[in-house]
């Protein structure tokens, strides 16, 4: 495989500044989308997991974060820039399982549209933050 187990501190996307999510997300999970079917398994584990935390992040993380900075404060923006970044990460994620499953013939198809737009969605919320600063949450 090409990835290895990393704590979330160390995968994460969150900190600096909004507008590119989704290429920090693949420079950390540099998957090749040309031979996907052959993704190794050890590869799959990481993303699926990587995926978990990402999700327990948001809502154990940045939600009670944001609640507690209030959404409408400098920080509580920075950290909505961070979730949605952590968002991208999930999502994208979960996009390249289901890229890879499709590949192996798994019917996966409406799956991979919904989330697929969700990820669009929120790379779009990313790109018109672009610049604005961006916020983790402690999350290991």
């Amino acid at each position: 495989g090409v990835l290895q187990t990393l704590p979330y501190s160390q995968f994460q996307v969150s900190d600096g500044v909004a507008g590119n999510a989704l290429a920090e997300v693949n420079a950390q999970f540099p998957i090749d989308l040309n031979d996907i079917a052959n993704v190794a398994e050890s590869d799959i584990e990481i993303m699926s997991a990587a995926r978990e935390v990402a999700e327990s992040a948001e809502v154990d993380g940045f939600n009670p974060a944001i609640e507690a900075a209030g959404e409408d404060s400098e920080a509580g923006i920075a950290l909505q820039n961070g979730k949605i970044k952590n968002k991208v990460l999930k999502l994208q994620l979960q996009v390249l399982q289901l890229m890879i499953k499709q590949a192996n013939g798994d019917d996966v198809a409406d799956k991979l549209a919904e989330q697929t737009t969700k990820l669009n969605k929120n790379v779009a919320l990313d790109e018109e933050a672009a610049g604005q600063a961006s916020q983790s949450v402690d999350f290991d």
